[in-house]
């Protein structure tokens, strides 16, 4: 059975809906805006979070509130409905955000569905949870340094990293990071324009990240004339996240993917993200989870994902206070336990 088969049936019925708003402060200088959305019916409640950047966005929807959902639907018709809904009263202040807050949605409604059929994901799809190995993604500061690679390692000696490299790392900042031993995944940023983290396709670095890390998953490079010779026989360590938010923008890519990053709320629906990770499994891709740093539910769903589909790589999915300004003394460490009991969509 596909995936989406086993939960598209699920029955649904929706009573109410209501939002709140997170707000966090983060080590990259700014601060954290999400909503929480909530679905309620036979009395269950359902949660997901709409992880759009924009607190603007934010605060437009909890002006409005909630659209009128209230209904009886299996999580098809559910999925079908929202999808046909302008969930922006004023926006998106990017179009890529239309995803992310239909994730919210549709996560939800998902955990909803799973709990007022008493169960949760793992059993409703025949699977188990297993315990999640993760990276720290961290940026190093403006100017870049190690410092905070290294106090995450005076916690944790084994922890590894997904770092963001940028035309203003010096060759001594590279050689440290080297000499860590711990640098898994490289962020190159070259798909994301209009944003704060944007990185320019810049041959210098592209090539001294190559050469330095040879173990590293390079992810996101801006294939250009001057960059793309730099990836050949480097094409099996090159991974893809900004661009993936379903099967077509994996056929789309340059060449057949190894390696994929896997960001839920990029997908917009369960149903596409579910397609996506089944295709990547048959072709022998490997995937691990990603996210957008969510504040609430957000964040243990897309650990439920990545323990049920890609336990064993590098996940991007470290637990929220990885993502504090100031690293705390008791931070969890790799790998995730799953949690003794489950219900829903959640952990």
């Amino acid at each position: 059975m596909a995936l989406y088969d086993a939960v598209s049936d699920l029955p649904l019925t929706i009573e109410d809906a209501s939002l709140s708003r997170c707000e966090r402060d983060t080590s990259s200088g700014f601060t954290r805006v999400s909503t929480v959305i909530s679905l309620s019916g036979d009395g269950e409640e359902g949660r997901g979070e709409d992880v759009t950047y924009e607190a603007e966005d934010h605060d437009a929807l909890l002006d409005a509130g909630a659209p009128d959902l209230s209904g009886t639907y299996t999580l098809a018709e559910f999925s079908e409905r929202v999808g046909s809904l302008d969930l922006f009263p004023e926006g998106p202040g990017r179009e890529d955000f239309r995803n992310y807050r239909r994730w919210g949605f549709e996560s939800a409604a998902l955990d909803l569905a799973l709990r007022q059929a008493d169960t949760d994901l793992a059993s409703a799809l025949g699977r188990s949870y297993d315990p999640v190995r993760f990276v720290a993604s961290t940026r190093l500061g403006d100017p870049p340094t190690v410092d905070r690679v290294e106090r995450f390692l005076e916690h944790d000696p084994d922890l590894e990293f997904k770092l963001d490299p940028e035309s203003a790392w010096s060759d001594e900042l590279i050689e440290r990071l080297v000499e860590t031993e711990a640098v898994r995944i490289l962020d190159l940023k070259g798909h994301y324009e209009g944003t704060e983290v944007d990185q320019a396709p810049d041959p210098g670095l592209y090539g001294r990240v190559l050469e330095a890390f040879p173990e590293a998953v390079i992810e996101d490079p801006a294939l250009v004339d001057e960059t793309r010779p730099l990836f050949e026989g480097h094409e099996d360590r090159v991974s893809w996240d900004a661009p993936i938010h379903g099967v077509g923008s994996v056929e789309d890519l340059p060449f057949e993917p190894s390696w994929l990053n896997l960001k839920p709320s990029r997908f917009g629906s369960v149903e596409s993200l579910f397609e996506t990770i089944e295709y990547c499994r048959d072709r022998g891709i490997t995937t691990y989870g990603g996210g957008q740093m969510e504040l609430d539910v957000g964040r243990g769903q897309i650990q439920a994902l990545a323990s049920l589909f890609y336990p064993d790589t590098p996940n991007d999915v470290a637990p929220s206070a990885y993502n504090d300004p100031v690293i705390s003394d008791d931070l969890p460490t790799s790998p995730l336990s799953p949690p003794e009991e489950t219900a829903g969509f959640r952990w």
